[in-house]
């Protein structure tokens, strides 16, 4: 992990991150890495999942297809299922 150092925190912003940090039982550095990840609309430590994004909203799936589809998985082995 990268470290930081940063120097001239305004008092405004210590003391809100201070108190945030004491109102929620975190740490300093949790709250502040916290600030930073939420005010870069980065998530943290959670994947992204978007590989079924072009499904959505494309209506009704073929019933012929899925039940063929269906029926071959239904097929295979049990040990490979």
């Amino acid at each position: 992990m990268t470290q930081y150092t940063i120097r001239a925190i305004p008092p405004k912003l210590d003391q809100r991150l201070r108190s945030k940090a004491q109102r929620s039982g975190k740490s300093l550095n949790t709250v502040v890495l916290e600030t930073l990840v939420k005010a870069e609309g980065l998530t943290a430590d959670k994947p992204v999942y978007n590989d079924l994004d072009w499904l959505i909203g494309k209506g009704e799936l073929d019933r012929k297809n899925f039940d063929q589809a269906m029926g071959w998985l239904d097929s295979l082995p049990r040990e490979i299922r």
